[in-house]
């Protein structure tokens, strides 16, 4: 996604937890796209001191090169573990990086993209969000952890809170969307795995895209000039997501719990509280 926005001549700026991984991915980055303008934040998003951290660094490396605005923020990080992982916070793992940590940041980061000509936020989930609800009297799986409907949930977490999101933004010129970028072969289901869950990625991810492949449909909602009031689109074309996804009751209670968890409240950034 770095790589062809970069190559688009955007400037980008991109987050990873190893300040040695982000100085190789910016010199892979330069070397692939002569000329491009490209920084790096270290952080983990696994903490919401660090994604706050990381907001605070964004808004300062944009003044740095003279912008006021951002044009796109892109919630691309995700996280996959088999066994009960708890934050600084103590907040389940998967639920902190999939879903609170994109909910956080697009939070500290909205008074940058109200300031954009059309500001854009562009989460990326996962058709795993199919045929699943949120477990909502234990989000957490604190009492009987099952990794794979925490992650399903997580991504199905992804697409409500853009469904929200733009409900609370009617009258702005930000747009959220969910991208499905299909199965990809990357390593995050191999990354805090053991046995079987580790085995069965290893096995399935020979059967999925390249990460440039996956990329498409992110890099696509970036850089279309025109886009259509759609929110779940995969392969660069809308496709109607999980039906409970949409649902604003489900959005509302979602919202209402992520503010308690990131310890936040909307109307401070700018995020009204939609429509009754």
């Amino acid at each position: 996604t770095a790589v062809g926005l970069a190559g688009m001549g955007a400037y980008v700026i991109g987050v990873g937890r190893s300040r040695e991984r982000c100085d190789a991915a910016k010199a892979e980055i330069l070397d692939t796209c002569k000329g491009a303008k490209v920084d790096f934040c270290v952080a983990d998003l696994g903490s919401q001191r660090q994604v706050l951290g990381l907001a605070e660094d964004i808004h300062g490396r944009l003044r740095e090169h003279g912008y006021e605005a951002l044009d796109v923020l892109i919630n691309n990080a995700g996280a996959f573990s088999s066994y009960f992982v708890s934050t600084p916070e103590g907040i389940e793992l998967q639920w902190a990086v999939n879903h609170l940590a994109p909910f956080l940041l697009t939070h500290a980061l909205m008074p940058l993209l109200i300031k954009a000509t059309g500001g854009r936020v562009v989460t990326v989930s996962s058709g795993s969000h199919y045929r699943c609800r949120i477990h909502w009297k234990d989000v957490q799986f604190r009492r009987r952890y099952r990794y794979l409907q925490a992650y399903k949930q997580s991504k199905l977490a992804n697409v409500l809170f853009t469904c929200e999101l733009n409900r609370r933004l009617t009258g702005t010129n930000v747009r959220a969307y969910a991208a499905d970028p299909g199965l990809v072969n990357t390593e995050i289901g191999l990354k805090g795995t053991t046995g079987l869950a580790c085995m069965v990625w290893k096995r399935r991810r020979c059967h999925g895209a390249t990460p440039a492949e996956g990329a498409a449909t992110s890099i696509y909602l970036a850089s279309e000039p025109s886009l259509p009031a759609d929110i779940y689109w995969k392969d660069c074309a809308p496709k109607a997501p999980n039906p409970y996804g949409e649902d604003e009751t489900a959005g509302r209670r979602l919202w209402d719990l992520s503010e308690q968890m990131c310890g936040v409240c909307s109307a401070d950034y700018g995020i009204c509280g939609g429509p009754a």
